[in-house]
């Protein structure tokens, strides 16, 4: 005796009826948190046992098409180069790509070379007559008497290659007149500032356009992929895990992938400016340059190992969000009747705490690793700092560098953030080029003589020749028809009668070619399984028992490819009687009708159904 009590006090107690009726002799020992569980009376733990006995039930329902939904897949490891190469395919190829490398670098070189040219200004001021004589008082030139150094012992520093570049430029606009000339660097900074304005600004609208060009072209694939799956991937899929990647996955790829990396490549060649320009004033940099970057570098390997993974399970943990929150929609009415809104509620919060878990440790890792890019940031630019004070250097070469180290502290801890940022963001990428790949169904249009002529069928003969069909891919898995045979002649009317399980609904599947099918279904002579899946379900209809209609006019609900006249329309909704219906309606074919068709009763939409395959059948 598993139990005994009335109907109510059994009900409360969170015993399964239907695995006891299935299996009364069958007796597992629970352990000992299940059964403090059970007597917790958790409003949780019956609607979960509610769930089983409903799962029970329908356990050998042998034409059921749902499959257990299959768990989220989690890749592991870096973002491999195929996620990269698939973007840059999207965005146009690998010379699109290149071509905008090249406008990022050729910005770069405006923007560091109008930062040295500062650098050169200076110096060249430094070491103008006026500046030597103040710095000297006065005491350079023919004053014999003077018992200063001599003025051979004062030499300019030597310039460099660009500097020289640069005095070539002045030397080439010079005009003679001193005073015209100084206005020369004026002229070519200014043209180096308004150079870089520009080049920026059109790397910029080139680069955004290519974005979004890139992001169409994802969603446009994968939305492709979506509507070409078989119903084995809707079945095995929650709609919260598509929804998840057409809604979150693709707003990052919309609104936060090309601001990362944009950020990633300037930062980058910002980084390389700002080395190289140090390095040309002081090579010595380069030494606690190139360690400082072996720092970060191993830095930012050791943060992606779980800063990527984390991101990965933020996405899965976001998918039960959507579902969990579809379903609630779709069946409120019914959760407002057995007024299980509390068992909702915690269920929610449940998946929300779930999901904020995972985000809130994917922020605490960003912001830890920041924190540590600051430290040895700082520890850097008193090193470059100092080294010029040793060096006693000329003055603009120590502004130029001390301003281009200090530019790098906020510089290289947001570069580094961003560029692991970028990685995490990809696996966006990575989630949406997976539903690319989708089993598709078989060719939609058949070639040749494999295409059925427009006026078939004309007859309407269905033979059904050892017929085996299944859900699932898998040649091995169980067959839900096997070896049917049966023959309906021309326009008879036939009714299949049988209980929950036996295949009624799976025969319509075989029909529609909507699950795996062997076998040989003849129609008016014409194998079904060599047409083409729009040439043989466009030639049949069906009246489903849950009526679906969808978001828009009536007339589209009617007529959804605009096939035929209102005549026909109007016809069909008078043989159905909701013609009068239609008419009471402000717009008559021109109503809306809201998602579901929750603005018509659930008989009306019944009927709306049935005109729809009249006038199918009347075309």
């Amino acid at each position: 005796v598993e139990a005994v009590g009335t109907y109510d006090k059994l009900r409360e107690s969170g015993h399964d009826f239907a695995q006891l009726l299935a299996a009364p002799s069958s007796r597992e020992e629970d352990s000992t948190d299940t059964e403090s569980f059970k007597r917790s009376g958790s409003l949780l733990y019956k609607r979960q046992n509610s769930e089983s006995s409903m799962d029970s039930a329908g356990g050998d329902a042998g034409d059921s098409p749902e499959a257990k939904a299959i768990e989220e897949t989690q890749k592991e490891g870096s973002i491999g180069w195929d996620v990269y190469r698939a973007y840059f395919r999207a965005a146009g190829g690998h010379l699109i790509v290149l071509g905008i490398l090249f406008m990022f670098l050729l910005s770069q070189l405006a923007a560091s070379g109008g930062d040295y040219f500062l650098t050169y200004w200076v110096n060249k001021a430094e070491q103008s007559p006026e500046a030597m004589a103040n710095r000297y008082g006065g005491n350079i030139g023919n004053d014999t008497n003077s018992t200063a150094e001599p003025t051979s012992t004062v030499e300019p520093p030597k310039m460099s290659i660009i500097g020289q570049f640069f005095s070539t430029i002045s030397e080439a606009f010079a005009s003679g007149n001193e005073d015209e000339d100084r206005y020369i660097d004026i002229y070519i900074f200014t043209a180096l500032t308004v150079a870089t304005v520009i080049i920026t600004l059109t790397r910029s609208m080139f680069f955004f356009r290519t974005a979004m060009r890139a992001s169409r072209r994802l969603h446009d694939a994968m939305f492709n992929g979506i509507t070409r799956a078989t119903m084995y991937f809707f079945n095995t899929n929650p709609s919260g895990r598509i929804l998840n990647r057409f809604a979150k996955d693709m707003g990052q790829i919309d609104e936060f992938l090309p601001g990362v990396t944009v950020d990633v490549i300037q930062i980058f060649l910002s980084l390389i400016g700002i080395v190289v320009v140090v390095a040309i004033v002081n090579p010595y940099n380069l030494i606690p340059t190139v360690v400082i970057g072996i720092i970060f570098y191993f830095m930012r390997a050791f943060y992606l190992l779980s800063a990527r993974n984390i991101k990965r399970v933020e996405g899965i943990t976001r998918s039960p969000i959507y579902s969990h929150l579809s379903a609630s929609l779709s069946g409120l009415s019914t959760i407002r009747a057995f007024g299980a809104e509390r068992v909702l509620v915690h269920e929610f919060d449940s998946h929300q705490d779930l999901h904020s878990s995972a985000f809130y440790l994917f922020i605490s890792t960003s912001r830890a690793f920041g924190f540590y890019l600051d430290v040895f940031c700082v520890i850097y630019i008193a090193i470059v700092t100092l080294t010029f004070f040793i060096r006693d250097d000329s003055g603009g070469n120590v502004g130029l560098a001390i301003t281009q180290a200090l530019g790098m502290t906020g510089m290289v801890q947001w570069g580094m953030r961003q560029s692991a940022e970028l990685e995490n963001t990809m696996t966006s990428v990575e989630r949406v080029v997976e539903y690319d790949d989708v089993d598709p169904e078989p060719a939609l249009e058949a070639e040749g003589d494999k295409k059925p002529p427009k006026d078939w069928p004309k007859e309407g003969g269905v033979q059904f020749d050892k017929v085996c069909l299944r859900y699932a891919p898998d040649p091995t898995s169980e067959q839900v028809l096997r070896d049917l045979e049966f023959v309906i002649a021309p326009r008879e009317k036939i009714g299949i009668v049988g209980r929950t399980g036996a295949g009624k609904s799976s025969l319509i599947n075989a029909l529609f070619r909507l699950s795996y099918n062997s076998g040989s279904i003849v129609i008016d002579g014409r194998e079904t399984h060599e047409m083409g899946l729009h040439d043989l379900r466009a030639k049949l209809s069906i009246i489903p028992q849950e009526p679906v209609l969808f978001s828009g006019t009536l007339r589209y609900n009617l007529d959804p490819f605009d096939e035929y006249p209102d005549e026909k329309l109007w016809r069909a909704l008078k043989e159905v009687k909701l013609e009068d219906a239609v008419n009471e309606l402000p717009s008559g074919l021109s109503s809306k009708i809201n998602e579901g068709g929750s603005n018509f009763s659930v008989g009306q939409r019944q009927l709306v159904c049935l005109a729809r395959a009249i006038l199918r059948e009347t075309s």
